[in-house]
């Protein structure tokens, strides 16, 4: 019997950046605004991990 299953795949991007801030929290603030802006571009160059995560269906489509 064939059945169905749900599979989540999940990519993980990562780049590094300095960010010059008084504290943690501007740093963090000034990050987001950065990628926000699409001063970062994160793409397959900053490719780190794929994860699937499969289920089997629990009702009919």
């Amino acid at each position: 019997m064939i059945q169905e299953y749900i599979i989540k795949i999940k990519e993980t991007s990562e780049m590094e950046v300095v960010i010059s801030a008084s504290s943690i929290d501007e740093a963090k603030f000034l990050a987001l605004e950065a990628w926000k802006n699409g001063d970062y571009i994160l793409d397959a160059e900053h490719f780190k991990d794929i994860e699937f995560t499969i289920k089997e269906c629990e009702e009919e489509w």
